[in-house]
C-alpha cells in the first residue's frame, strides 16, 4: 500500500465541486469573527446581543441535521445540496442588506438551514464518490473544513475594511458560484431503497458509542467556539488585524487537520491522541482564561489553539463514523446535531457570564468543558480501539488510484 492510496488531493471533478462549496460553506463560521466588533459598534448592540449571530446560526443547524436524512432521502442528494446552497445564497445576501441586530439573527438562523442540509450531505456525497477511500474522503473534508475556516476571517477583515455587509454579500457571491459548479458536475445520485424517518438520527443516539463521542464534540465545542465567539472583543483590533489573526488560526487547524492528525494517530492511536489533545487545548484555553486582556499572550493562545482544533477535528470525525452502527449519513446527522448545540450555546453563555461575572469565567469554564469531554471519552476506551482496527481495514482495502498502480511483472 501506498500513501497515494488514501491522498485526500486525487478526486473526480464533482468530489472537488463540492469540496469548494464546503470551503465556502465553513467560512460563515469564522466570517463574521473579524467584524463582531464593529456590527456592535455601528448597530449599537452589545456583545452578548452580537454572539448571538454564532447562537442563532449554530443552534438552528444542529436542530436543521435533525431532518437532513429525512429530505436527502427522498429529494437524492444532488437536489439536497443545491436547496442549501440557494438558501444560505438567498440568507447570507439578506443579513448584509439587514439594517438591526434583530434582523441578522434571523438571517443568520435562516442561513443555519441552509447549512445544515449542505453540510449533512456533502460529508455524505463526497465519502460516497471520493477516490482513495474513508479516510482520504474525511481528509479532503477536513481540508474544506480548516480552508474555509482560515480564508473565513480574512475575507471578513478584508471586505469588514469596507463595510461589515461586504462579507455576507461576499459569501452570498462565493455560494452563488459553488451552487452553478454543483448543478453542472454533481450527478444525481439514486434515491436510496428505504427512506429515512425523522426520528432516525435520534434513534441512533440511543448506541452508547455514538452518543459517547457526541457529548465528548459538544464539551470540545463548547470551547472552540468560546474562544472563537468571544475572544474577538478583548483583542480590541480593527476588522482586518482581527481577520489576520483568525486566518493564522484557521491555517493552524487546516494544516494540522490533513497533516497533522494522521501521523499522530499512525503514532500513538486514536485515543492516547485524543486524550493528549483534549488536554493540551484544555491547557490553552485555561490560559486564555488566565491571560485574557493581555493581548501579548491572548493572541498567540488564541493561534496556537488552532493545532488542537485541527487534529481534534479530522480524528473525532472518522473514530465516529467508525463506532457508530447506523448508516454514515445518519451519523452524522445525529453527532452533528450534538455537538453544534454546544458550539451555539458557549458564545451567548459566554457574553452573559461577562456580564454576570467577568470576562475571564466564560473562559476558565470553556477550559473545564473541554477536560471533561476527555473522562467522557475514556468511558468508551475499547470502542476507540475497535474504530482503530477497522479504519486500518478499510484503508488497507481501499484501490489505488489507477495512475498510480504499478504493472504485475510478467510471469516467468
Amino acid at each position: 500500500m501506498t500513501s497515494s492510496a488514501t491522498s485526500p488531493f486525487r478526486q473526480p471533478k464533482a468530489v472537488f465541486a463540492v469540496a469548494f462549496a464546503c470551503v465556502v460553506s465553513f467560512m460563515g463560521i469564522g466570517l463574521v469573527d473579524p467584524i463582531l466588533p464593529a456590527i456592535s459598534h455601528e448597530l449599537h448592540a452589545s456583545p452578548s446581543e452580537v454572539t448571538l449571530l454564532f447562537t442563532s446560526y449554530l443552534v438552528v443547524t444542529a436542530v436543521a441535521m435533525l431532518i437532513t436524512n429525512w429530505v436527502s432521502s427522498r429529494i437524492g442528494a444532488k437536489r439536497t445540496l443545491i436547496a442549501g446552497l440557494v438558501l444560505i445564497v438567498v440568507f447570507s445576501a439578506l443579513a448584509g442588506a439587514s439594517p438591526s441586530i434583530g434582523g441578522i439573527i434571523g438571517f443568520r438562523a435562516g442561513w443555519g438551514v441552509g447549512n445544515a442540509l449542505f453540510i449533512a450531505t456533502s460529508l455524505a456525497v463526497i465519502v460516497a464518490s471520493a477516490s482513495g477511500g474513508f479516510a482520504g474522503a474525511i481528509g479532503l473534508y477536513e481540508t474544506a473544513l480548516g480552508l474555509g475556516i482560515a480564508v473565513g476571517p480574512l475575507l471578513g477583515g478584508v471586505l469588514g475594511e469596507l463595510s461589515w455587509r461586504g462579507p455576507f454579500f461576499g459569501v452570498a457571491v462565493l455560494m452563488a458560484i459553488a451552487l452553478l459548479a454543483t448543478v453542472t458536475l454533481v450527478q444525481p445520485t439514486p434515491l436510496p431503497a428505504m427512506k429515512t424517518g425523522l426520528s432516525a438520527p435520534l434513534r441512533a443516539l440511543r448506541h452508547r458509542g455514538l452518543l459517547t463521542m457526541s457529548l465528548t464534540a459538544l464539551c470540545y465545542n463548547w470551547g472552540f467556539f468560546t474562544v472563537l465567539g468571544y475572544a474577538p472583543f478583548p483583542m480590541d483590533l480593527s476588522p482586518i488585524k482581527l481577520g489576520l489573526v483568525f486566518t493564522a488560526w484557521g491555517m493552524l487547524v487546516a494544516v494540522f487537520a490533513v497533516f497533522g492528525a494522521p501521523r499522530l494517530q499512525a503514532r500513538f492511536g486514536i485515543a492516547r491522541t485524543m486524550y493528549a489533545n483534549l488536554f493540551l487545548f484544555a491547557v490553552v484555553i485555561l490560559v486564555i482564561a488566565l491571560w485574557t486582556t493581555d493581548r501579548s499572550v491572548l493572541i498567540p493562545a488564541v493561534i496556537a489553539s488552532g493545532v488542537f482544533i485541527g487534529v481534534n477535528n479530522t480524528i473525532t470525525t472518522q473514530a465516529v463514523m467508525t463506532i457508530a452502527p447506523v448508516e454514515r449519513p445518519v451519523a452524522s446527522a445525529a453527532y452533528s446535531f450534538v455537538r453544534f448545540i454546544g458550539g451555539g450555546l458557549a458564545p451567548y453563555a459566554a457574553g452573559r457570564l461577562v456580564i454576570a461575572l467577568n470576562i475571564h469565567v466564560p473562559f476558565f469554564i470553556a477550559a473545564g468543558a473541554v477536560a471533561a469531554g476527555i473522562l467522557i471519552l475514556r468511558s468508551v476506551h475499547s470502542m476507540l480501539a475497535d474504530a482503530e482496527r477497522t479504519q486500518a481495514a478499510e484503508v488497507a482495502a481501499a484501490p489505488q488510484p489507477a495512475a498510480e498502480m504499478t504493472p504485475a511483472a510478467p510471469s516467468s
